[in-house]
Parts: C-alpha cells; sequence; structure tokens
C-alpha cells in the first residue's frame, strides 16, 4: 500500500499505491527505542533526522530498524497525523488521501527551533520548521 520514492519536498518521501479515507490508521513509527538525552545528542548535525519523541524520557529513532513511516516529510498542510499514546507514536489520515500522493505531517515542535526552511510548498506554509 505505501512505496517510498524521491519526494519534492526533500529526499525520500512516503507515497500511497490506494486511496485512503480520512481518519484511517495507517500504521506506526518504528525503529529504536531510545532515550530523548540519546535523541537529541544523534538529532545534532544529522543531515536526516527519523526521530519521534513519544514521551518525555523516551524516543524512537526510525532510521535505526525502523520502517516505511521515517520517510513522511513536513507539510504545512499534511494528509496525516501522529497520535502518541501507549509508548507509541502511530500515523492517522487527516483527510482522504488520493492514490500516489505523497504522506505528510506537521511535525510541530522540533529541534530546529523555527530555523529550517521549509519546502512543503503549501499555499500557507509557515516558510520554516
Amino acid at each position: 500500500m505505501f512505496r517510498v520514492a524521491k519526494s519534492r519536498i526533500q529526499g525520500k518521501g512516503l507515497f500511497t499505491d490506494a486511496p485512503i479515507p480520512a481518519r484511517k490508521k495507517l500504521g506506526e513509527f518504528t525503529g529504536e527505542r531510545i532515550s530523548v538525552r540519546e535523541a537529541r545528542m544523534r538529532a545534532k548535525g544529522a543531515k536526516r533526522i527519523a526521530i519521534v519523541e513519544i514521551s518525555s524520557t523516551k524516543a524512537i529513532d526510525g532510521s535505526v530498524g525502523g520502517g516505511p513511516f521515517q520517510y513522511v516529510n513536513h507539510s504545512c498542510d499534511p494528509n496525516v497525523f501522529i497520535r502518541i499514546a501507549h509508548g507509541r507514536a502511530e500515523f492517522y489520515s487527516r483527510r482522504s488521501v488520493k492514490a500516489g500522493e505523497e504522506l505528510t505531517c506537521d511535525y510541530g515542535e522540533s529541534h530546529h527551533d523555527g530555523k529550517l526552511p521549509c519546502r512543503c510548498g503549501a499555499a500557507r506554509c509557515k516558510k520554516f520548521i
């Protein structure tokens, strides 16, 4: 149902091969479970970061043993969202998603502190992540 391919936003992205209805659970962000302290050390200076903090002390590094959801790029007008509950980070569709569309999520607060230029191309882009 999903494929990783070149993204117009950045690097690789995650795309759907079939239409997805709104509010559907798509899957779970997987990878190495680490401390938030370790996650923040790994993020410093990294070119590509695939880390989700799931609590004030725990994080998941999708770049180590992770699945396809590590390739969900940021957008200021996303079509999916992350739900963090019970030590898991799950992806759900915000709206109906067309076959072939790239899956995107609003990263919200990040280690970039609003200084990384956003390349999502949305009409209401905030310009920075």
